[in-house]
């Protein structure tokens, strides 16, 4: 280290309490102690309940209980009332740096950024409260090409959204932010009207609006027990009271935890030590004329910004160097704990500070005025909890945010319309907190927080694959026989082969916006499983099993499709009262009234809960268990796949005897399977249900009974390869709650005719009428080393007129695959189109589907005398 840079980091140390200048960033450097209310402003707070009914309380008054309390009272609801501890902006909203970005990498949660910044923009003008926004932009930075490719990959995805972003040159970077030293910048990604906000000022505009509205705000007033009654209301316990409420929504932030103990839950959350220093004024920050963007470093980890005539610097450390607060799980939040800071660490983040100035130099003449060491509260993934959550009825959460202040306002609204309108307002499942279960352990909270802190700022590449607080306890009976042989992915706590490994193979988990080690692998097993037989480990599967007095009446009114006969099995979907896809499931009659659905890994507690609330509400008498974890699942797919079983069985696996989409109760080699005749390949197969510990046994048999016909493994991206060439949808791509089953293409399985009301049915029959605005179609493209994944920009005409939804590269045709949605004028087969990858439009045709004709398709048309064909 250079004598001039050991000088600098002197001068950025903090400077003595004595000495500390008037605190320049709103509430969050107020000194510790000091309440909301010394800031000039009168809160209106009550400790004592007005109200002993309610039907909705909020438990928690930081900006994202708030907003709540704002978004319902405003929309109409009547007896919102929110219950704070301490006092509002209390335990992680009084410190926040209050950043604010359009930008997210995932899809609808840049609806939420984006609704966030517009209703912030208004706040002031509705509530009288200012909210000190400012919107000088923000750039992201690239140094190196990864991170440019990076851009690239993000810029096409956001093209189908109204947010504006652009990527921008390094001399435009150095014109928007002309303080930085520009020797390794190689391009920006810039989000005009990003900036910052003052957390307290804009929780308190809430809280004006939520009063005017008609929502009670009361605090200090600590709940202390919850208790469920058995019509599905709640009795909220204070020391000034009893509240009989409708329904709760936890929004404690760190005392999120705490809240859900209550009733028996272990929230995965946990708080996190995060600093932020704030600079005295800085002579060249003061002679700007215009505020600087926002700047995030993400090689170097830290966000940048000025504050006043300084700068604001927030650094991310690596999971090795990050501090969590984990006493607070084990021990609970400390009793009176609310607008506390920890104490400062800066040698903790001195190589983040070092390589800040040498991006922005002025930082190397500045001195330290402010150290903000506070808990902010972490989920596993950095996502937060939002939704109804599973096996508590009325029972709501909306926690674990890490990044508070841009989520708050788009949160408030989306749980708000959910609440109100009885289904969530677009897709959002990344936030359900039913992603997470009782796998989820304390130990893989504190591993993932930790790992997803110190990732703040990693290249999201496509595919990504963490790997801290893995294998879970939620481990397939095949895990350790396969897990030296494979590349395993990460699937609602299970591990699951995403490839297999052969000798010369480049082994391992090799991330790239391009064709990376796997490609050719699961070409091999792609043909693997057309030319032969494959065997694939499904056990991630959601799987229940359903049976009693009224469960065919259930099933009815809960799928668009029929009821399935005994014996037979059919692809059925769970609509909204929208008529959008809540979920697909495969469900099987296997015996007069008891059923077996089976869904994808992730949608397990998340289709169970939607299920459970239908027979609690329409007062049907069945019993609905979670199979889940006790249930084994192996595939076999091939032409081969026949030869193979029949040798492990008397039952006669024939076309004629066992026909595709029946399910029976059978043994293979002793043992007991139900076997049903369906596979997401496409191809002559079965999924074969069995008891998780019989699993080594059933594989072990299948694969030395198919060693004449070349049995072998193949992973789950060979099946999706395999799935798209057959024209199969998947649940969360083409299907989710943002389509509905018309325009996926799903009609087959919709049956409006039917006598059951489902629900959806009159929205969709209204749907129809009014018809359809666009349509999934099916693109095949002339790429080069890369491969559509989903949510890139399809382009007509020098305009950006629809989104793919997932994609794969053909081994068959050699070409690129991928579903898309596009305006129902430019669905027409034939269609030229364009798809964004990587920067470049490539070449993009509709055609018609499938591609590859399924097994049964092809079988049907060789009894008939015709050839099946496959597209090139």
């Amino acid at each position: 280290m250079s004598a001039a840079l050991r000088g600098a980091l002197q001068r950025l140390r903090p400077l003595s309490r004595g000495g500390r200048p008037e605190p320049l960033v709103a509430a969050a450097l107020r000194p510790v102690g000091v309440s909301a209310g010394a800031r000039g402003r009168k809160e209106t707070s009550s400790s004592s309940l007005v109200k002993d009914r309610a039907d909705t309380v909020i438990i928690g008054g930081g900006c994202v209980g708030v907003s709540l309390a704002y978004h319902l009272a405003k929309a109409g609801l009547k007896d919102v009332v929110l219950l704070e501890k301490s006092e509002l902006t209390a335990g992680s909203t009084w410190h926040a740096a209050g950043l604010t970005t359009y930008f997210h990498p995932g899809i609808n949660l840049k609806k939420i950024h984006f609704y966030s910044i517009r209703l912030y923009e208004k706040l002031e003008e509705e509530t009288g409260q200012a909210v000190g926004f400012h919107q000088p932009g923000s750039i992201r930075i690239a140094s190196t090409p990864t991170r440019v490719d990076e851009f690239k990959y993000q810029m096409t995805r956001t093209g189908w959204h109204p947010t504006e972003q652009y990527l921008i040159t390094p001399e435009k970077v150095q014109e928007l932010f002309p303080l930085l030293n520009m020797d390794k910048v190689l391009a920006g990604l810039y989000n005009p009207g990003d900036g910052h906000i003052d957390p307290y000022s804009l929780t308190m505009a809430l809280a004006a609006g939520a009063r005017k509205y008609g929502a009670q705000l009361n605090y200090p007033v600590q709940v202390t027990n919850l208790n469920s009654r058995s019509d599905g209301t709640w009795e909220v316990e204070t020391p000034s009271g009893v509240i009989r409420a409708k329904r709760v929504v936890n929004t404690a932030g760190f005392w999120a935890r705490d809240v859900g103990k209550m009733i028996g839950l272990q929230h995965p959350v946990i708080p996190v030590h995060h600093q932020y220093v704030v600079t005295s004024t800085i002579p060249e920050v003061k002679a700007l004329k215009t505020e600087l963007p926002v700047i995030r470093d993400l090689e170097g980890s830290y966000y940048l910004r000025q504050e006043r005539d300084g700068l604001l610097f927030g650094p991310y450390e690596s999971q090795e160097k990050m501090k969590l607060q984990d006493s607070w799980v084990t021990d609970g939040v400390p009793p009176g704990f609310g607008k506390e800071l920890f104490e400062s660490d800066l040698d903790r983040i001195m190589e983040y500070i070092e390589t800040a100035m040498e991006m922005v130099p002025v930082l190397k003449k500045a001195d330290i005025i402010n150290t903000i060491a506070g808990p902010i509260t972490y989920s596993p993934d950095i996502l937060p909890m939002v939704g109804p959550h599973q096996g508590v009825r009325n029972y709501w959460v909306a926690i674990g945010f890490g990044y508070g202040i841009i989520h708050a306002g788009g949160i408030g609204k989306y749980l708000s319309d959910w609440i109100l309108e009885g289904e969530p307002p677009f897709d959002l499942i990344e936030l359900d907190p039913n992603r997470y279960g009782k796998w989820t352990t304390t130990e893989y909270t504190a591993a993932k927080a930790r790992e997803s802190y110190g990732f703040n700022n990693i290249v999201g590449y496509p595919k990504e694959e963490r790997f801290a607080g893995r294998p879970t306890e939620r481990t397939s009976g095949l895990y350790s026989l396969l897990k030296s042989k494979c590349s395993m992915g990460f699937h609602a706590g299970w591990e699951q082969p995403h490839w297999f490994y052969k000798p010369g193979d480049e082994t391992g988990y090799k991330p790239s916006f391009r064709r990376t080690n796997w490609f050719d692998p699961v070409g091999r097993e792609y043909k693997q499983v057309m030319e032969k037989v494959g065997v694939i480990d499904l056990s991630p599967f959601g799987k229940f099993k359903i049976k009693g007095t009224d469960s065919v009446k259930l099933l009815d009114h809960l799928f668009a499709n029929v009821v399935p006969k005994v014996g037979s099995t059919n692809i059925s979907h769970m609509l909204t009262p929208r008529g959008k896809v809540y979920a697909e499931l495969t469900v099987s009659q296997l015996h007069p009234g008891e059923f077996m659905l089976v869904t994808g890994s992730g949608s397990e507690l998340h289709d169970l809960r939607w299920i459970e609330e239908k027979v609690i509400r329409g007062g049907y008498k069945v019993e609905v268990e979670n199979m889940t974890d006790e249930m084994g699942v192996l595939g076999i797919a091939g032409p081969c796949a026949r030869q193979v079983l029949q040798k492990l069985t008397n039952e006669d696996l024939s076309d004629g005897s066992f026909k595709f989409l029946q399910s029976r109760c059978l043994k293979l080699s002793d043992i007991a399977v139900t076997a049903i005749r369906i596979s997401y390949t496409g191809e002559l197969g079965w999924e074969l249900y069995h008891r998780k510990e019989d699993s080594v046994a059933l594989y072990s048999a299948i694969m030395e009974a198919g060693q004449k016909e070349g049995i072998d493994n193949f992973g789950t991206y060979a099946l999706n390869a395999l799935r798209l060439e057959k024209g199969f949808r998947a649940w969360g791509a083409e299907m989710n709650c943002d389509t509905n089953p018309l325009e996926a293409g799903l009609d087959y399985f919709v049956k409006l005719n039917k006598t059951a009301d489902f629900t959806g049915k009159q929205a969709l029959k209204q749907i129809k009428e009014k018809g359809l605005k666009r349509r999934l179609v099916y693109l095949i493209m002339e790429t080069d080393n890369v491969d559509p994944e989903g949510n890139e920009s399809v382009w007509h005409n020098g305009k950006v007129v629809g989104n793919t939804t997932s994609g794969s590269f053909s081994y068959s045709a050699q070409r690129s695959l991928a579903f898309a949605y596009v305006p129902i004028e430019l669905s027409n087969i034939g269609q030229k189109l364009e798809v964004e990858l990587l920067g470049k439009n490539y070449p993009a045709t509709i055609t018609q589907e499938p591609l590859v004709l399924t097994e049964p398709t092809r079988t049907r048309l060789q009894r008939k005398g015709e050839s099946p064909k496959i597209e090139t």
